[in-house]
Formats: C-alpha cells, sequence, structure tokens
C-alpha cells in the first residue's frame, strides 16, 4: 500500500508548486483546511457531511449517504464552496475515500456549478466506463462524459491522495491531476460554462477532504443562452 500522504508534506508540495508561473498568475480566492469549521460550504444535504478531527488536524467528511435526488442524474452528495465564483481556476486538494474497496468505489470534485441544473464534475472511478472515471457535464439534462483523454480507473486505496484541476474558459480545457501534478489523468475541451462554483462530494460512497486550495479569476455570474 502506498505510503499516506501527510498535511504537511501536501503543504510543502503546495508551496513549491506556486514557484511555477503558471500556477503563481492567478490569485489566492479561498484557502480552506477546516480548522475553523465549514461554514462557507452548502451540502446538499448538511446532516450528511461533520467536521472530523484526525492526527492531522481537521477535516470535511461525507459520512453517510442521504436521500437527496437532483433534477438530473448525476452526483448525490455533494458540497458546494459558497462567495466564490470564478472563471479560469487552479484547484488543488486532498482527498480519502473511507468505504470498503469494491469496484465501483468513487469520490467527484465539482466545478463551473451554477445550479443544480448546471455544472462540470469529475468522477474519480476505480473502474472506467462511460458513467465512471470521466469528466461529465451537468446541461439541463442526465450527465454526459466530455473527457478527451481518461486511465483505465482511479486506484483508490485508504491513504489520503492529491488531486487538481486546471480550468481555462477561452479554449475550454480541463486538465486533472490525480497524485502526479505533471500529466493529467483526465483532459476535456468544453465551453458551455464560463464560470461557476467548486464542490466536493461524492456520487453515492464516501470520504474526507482537506486542504483545499482555490486559485483564479473572480467573476460575476453572467446569464446562460437560451435553450434552443
Amino acid at each position: 500500500m502506498p505510503t499516506p500522504i501527510t498535511r504537511t508534506a501536501f503543504v510543502a508540495f503546495a508551496l513549491l508548486l506556486l514557484t511555477v508561473p503558471a500556477l503563481a498568475e492567478l490569485p489566492l480566492v479561498v484557502r480552506e483546511d477546516f480548522e475553523n469549521g465549514a461554514d462557507r460550504w452548502k451540502p446538499t444535504v448538511p446532516e450528511s457531511w461533520k467536521i472530523v478531527e484526525t492526527p492531522e488536524g481537521h477535516v470535511f467528511n461525507l459520512h453517510r449517504d442521504s436521500k437527496y435526488r437532483p433534477p438530473y442524474r448525476s452526483p448525490l452528495n455533494i458540497a458546494i464552496l459558497e462567495d466564490a465564483i470564478v472563471g479560469d481556476f487552479t484547484l488543488t486538494l486532498r482527498v480519502q475515500s473511507t468505504v470498503k474497496d469494491y469496484g465501483h468505489r468513487s469520490m467527484v470534485v465539482v466545478f463551473g456549478y451554477q445550479d443544480p441544473a448546471h455544472f462540470y464534475y469529475v468522477h474519480f472511478g476505480k473502474k472506467t466506463d462511460d458513467h465512471a472515471n470521466q469528466i461529465f457535464i451537468v446541461d439541463s439534462a442526465p450527465r454526459v462524459k466530455i473527457s478527451t483523454k481518461t486511465t483505465p480507473g482511479t486506484n483508490w486505496d485508504d491513504a489520503w491522495h492529491e488531486v487538481k484541476i486546471v480550468r481555462t474558459v477561452d479554449d475550454g480545457k480541463i486538465d486533472v491531476y490525480f497524485d502526479d501534478f505533471e500529466t493529467p489523468v483526465m483532459t476535456a475541451v468544453d465551453k458551455s460554462f464560463t464560470w461557476g462554483q467548486i464542490g466536493i462530494g461524492a456520487f453515492d460512497d464516501l470520504g474526507n477532504f482537506d486542504d483545499i486550495e482555490l486559485r483564479g479569476t473572480v467573476v460575476k455570474p453572467t446569464a446562460r443562452p437560451a435553450a434552443q
């Protein structure tokens, strides 16, 4: 089993990354370590989330499933970061799956979130298919994969893992990294949503989140084009 990534090591690595010009160009929007709670986060079902103290500090824990049903087929348990709407962004965080290993073990990161019927999300699934381990869009319809590249699956274990998502709206590019921040494990190109919030969660699994850093261009919401 891989050696667990400690918070100290992750923070040191994140600071090192800031020396890279491409990351340093984007201003810091939010840095969240959950040491002061999770008041800035809005879960679909608050009872499914709680702050948990660990030997390394506090984490945001998705600890139980819920009866929430979104308007279209999409993740069932997400928490959205309020008051932070961005266009271009770089998002880094640590994620830990806390369920027993099985073929569909997975976690989710949301971005470009405008409302429950319009957003993107990355599904880090144990085994890849058209509905798992892909980048998806929810656009007034059940989720559809938009990945142009992915892997055979995300090799979940009980350790913490590092995630990075880079989004540029002008060219629609989305790059997703898992542990290795040099080579993306998933890519996509889509210009449907040029602004939105970020979020964390799972489709129907459980897990922990910590050390979230959002760097990006803060923007104001704009009206979506009318449906044709």
